[in-house]
């Protein structure tokens, strides 16, 4: 596969469906959800001769593609909602962190306390 090909597949996979989805409607509400989209790619090519004066070769590519929910957008009455999506996981890796701090920092303050004694 080379570069352009690379580049052309890339092109499909970006396009706004992937970031917005298929509108939801119930009654007179419609819900539109969207998505957090990142892709890359890259390529290489190598060529040289080993110390033995052997030709080299080589050459690689690749694609990367990852989207998350990123809220959704809700349309009542005339009105625009956005309501952003929570991810509960880093909520709670982010609390464990700050009291792991926090616990670290008073048993720096107890150990002092205890050597001024």
């Amino acid at each position: 596969m080379d570069i352009m090909e690379l580049v052309e597949q890339s092109k499909d996979a970006a396009t706004v469906k992937r970031v917005f989805g298929e509108p939801i409607q119930h009654g007179d509400v419609v819900v539109i959800p969207v998505a957090k989209v990142a892709q890359g790619g890259g390529g290489g090519q190598g060529q040289g001769k080993s110390e033995k004066g052997e030709e080299g070769g080589g050459s690689g590519g690749g694609f990367g593609f990852g989207a998350s929910p990123a809220g959704v957008f809700v349309l009542k009455d005339g009105d625009v909602l956005w309501r952003p999506a929570v991810d509960v996981n880093r909520i709670v890796i982010g609390g464990q962190f700050v009291a792991v701090v926090l616990l670290l920092t008073l048993r720096t303050i107890f150990k002092k306390r205890r050597r001024r004694r």
